[in-house]
């Protein structure tokens, strides 16, 4: 059997996995290497546990035994620090050697640590990995007050948390509107309102100018001289991705590592996928990417025919408990759009048409046809027939 070496135990590794697990019969003696003490699990599920919402077991995405059961070696807590592409060999933190005839990079991202004064200080953390979630929880458990920087999706869910917590939380973010890169301006506003209804401060076009303490934090002051009292930072300013392995072994690597339509890296038998890997000019930090990238490989190692060509940016989630969507070209700009607002039952739909199809959409507060609108901007189907009824959904629209 070949050796198939797997570099990264998260959300794309496991979806790798899984599919190739399910191709019998086994062409690999797979070997997974992680550098966390925990086998793979939901980041996104982080933060209704920081929450208090729901617990590890329900974080976790594979039960106790499965690797064994599925034969597949597991190195937990023991990272690789060393790829030799041309030896075929990778190096692990304890010192030890495992050889592959083919490898994958799964190694994620890492969070952006913001190189502000006072940024080492106890109390300042990133919210990234279970570890860093048990921290702040460690942390909020002294009631203090709570400051978030970064107005994204990580940013949100980690105020909501912390103010579930129990907690004042203030929420900074530099850009003029929340998930700026998901909504548009009047889905954002709609965010910020349903946020700081949860009882978060949220403060728009602010930036940090440095984080004061003795030893641990105690105030963060903001450029234009605001200071706001608090004893736990959460850096959420986005993520970038792990490329330091790829890197070291002289991969070729822009902002991520350099993958084909058949995830292979620029060295013999290395692959990458997820967020680590940039394909045509993008890095994607979504999930669903990750996992149609993971199905192609496995289809691909395997020996199917599969290629993968991108994906459609899509959105879809409970932001603080409030359902938002968004996909394709949003903001539209140059198209013709189609809006639906209710502002008595807080939902809002604005639907993107170029050239006859449906490029982009945003939702608030009703995501129930999601999907069919992702099926529609992903099939490039004419929507003529159905233009006049398409903001009121499917049923409808279809009924009509």
């Amino acid at each position: 059997m070949e050796k198939l070496l797997i570099i990264g135990n998260g959300m794309a590794s496991s979806r790798l996995l899984d599919e190739l697990v399910k191709r019998p019969p086994s062409r690999f003696a797979i070997t997974v290497v992680g550098a966390e003490p925990h086998a793979a699990y939901n980041r996104v599920l982080l933060s209704p546990m920081l929450a208090g919402n729901i617990q590890w077991d329900d974080v976790r995405l594979k039960p106790e035994g499965w690797y064994a059961v599925n034969g597949v070696e597991l190195e937990q807590n023991n990272p690789a620090v060393m790829l030799d592409p041309v030896a075929k060999a990778v190096k692990l933190a304890d010192g030890r050697s495992l050889s592959y005839d083919k490898c994958v990079l799964a190694t994620g991202s890492e969070p952006i640590r913001l190189p502000i004064p006072g940024a080492d200080l106890a109390g300042v953390t990133t919210f990234r990995t279970a570890a860093d979630c048990a921290e702040m929880t460690k942390v909020a458990s002294r009631g203090k007050p709570a400051v978030v920087i970064g107005g994204g999706l990580l940013g949100i869910e980690a105020a909501y948390g912390l103010a579930r917590f129990g907690l004042e939380v203030t929420l900074i973010h530099i850009m003029d509107r929340l998930m700026e890169r998901q909504l548009d301006a009047e889905a954002a506003a709609m965010l910020k309102t349903a946020v700081e209804a949860k009882g978060v401060r949220v403060l728009l076009d602010a930036q940090t100018a440095t984080i004061e303490g003795e030893g641990a934090v105690s105030a963060v002051t903001l450029k234009g001289g605001a200071r706001i009292r608090c004893g736990l930072v959460v850096m959420a300013a986005g993520v970038r991705p792990e490329t330091a392995l790829a890197r070291q072994a002289g991969l070729a690597v822009n902002r991520g590592v350099l993958i084909d339509d058949a995830m292979a890296a620029s060295a013999e038998g290395v692959y990458a996928i997820g967020e680590c890997a940039e394909h045509r000019g993008r890095c994607y930090g979504l999930v669903e990417p990750a996992h149609e990238q993971a199905r192609a490989l496995a289809m691909l190692l395997a020996g199917e025919n599969a290629s993968y060509e991108g994906s459609v940016l899509a959105t879809n989630l409970k932001v603080s408990g409030v359902p938002v969507f968004s996909a394709g070209d949003f903001e539209g700009e140059g198209a013709s759009s189609i809006v639906l607002r209710d502002k008595a039952m807080g939902v809002y739909r604005k639907l993107v048409v170029r050239d006859g199809k449906l490029a982009g959409a945003v939702l608030f507060g009703d995501t129930s046809d999601a999907l069919w609108y992702l099926d529609l901007i992903r099939s490039g189907a004419a929507i003529a027939p159905i233009r006049r009824d398409l903001a009121f959904g499917q049923a409808y629209a279809e009924a009509a």
